[in-house]
């Protein structure tokens, strides 16, 4: 029992860390929500914002002008969380793999295999409520920043809503949580 619950609760850190991977890496946080027929789909990650031609398929994309530069509360934020959920929910991966009872390393003291399977659960926690925070955090802010401009009657031509960048983050980081939650309350 013990083993299969290992094993599922890797396979889903796995899983939920390359999602958070994806959603740090990739571009598509916030994407244009117009009702009218638009020519073009836009996309605003973290690193770049990105349009692409809805008639013939041709991207591109201008790179924010440095990490360092003066950017929004928004993305500087959840950059930072982001880079931190990756980090964490990649050791952890690292400490699990090794506390996993088919890997032979330590296999003569299951106790410590034991005690590193619920080190990695805390700190895959920790990682996924990063996570949680930066994904919900650029959420909310896409949410009031839209909601300011129609209760003040602006429309610019284009509004934006939740990319997919952003649920990929919510979901890796929901899906670390599980298996948080798997490795340090389940397993004993």
């Amino acid at each position: 029992m013990g083993a299969a619950l290992q094993v599922t609760a890797f396979g889903l850190a796995l899983l939920s860390t390359l999602f958070l991977l994806l959603a740090t890496c990739t571009d598509c946080w916030m994407v244009n929500a117009d009702d009218s027929l638009e020519v073009s789909h836009k996309c605003r990650g973290l690193w770049r914002e990105c349009v692409t031609n809805m008639q013939d398929g041709v991207r591109t994309c201008d790179q924010y002008d440095s990490i360092l530069a003066d950017h929004p509360v928004k993305i500087v934020v959840t950059r930072t969380l982001m880079i931190t959920a990756d980090l964490l929910a990649g050791l952890a991966l690292a400490t699990l793999i090794l506390g996993l009872d088919c890997i032979t390393f330590l296999k003569e003291d299951p106790c410590v295999k034991l005690k590193m399977c619920y080190g990695a659960g805390v700190i895959l926690g920790a990682g996924s409520i990063l996570g949680l925070i930066g994904s919900t955090w650029y959420a909310v802010d896409v949410y009031v920043e839209r909601a300011m401009l129609v209760s003040h009657n602006i429309f610019l031509g284009v509004h934006y809503d939740f990319g997919w960048s952003c649920w990929l983050g919510m979901a890796g980081s929901t899906g670390c949580f599980v298996a948080s939650v798997l490795l340090t309350c389940c397993l004993y």
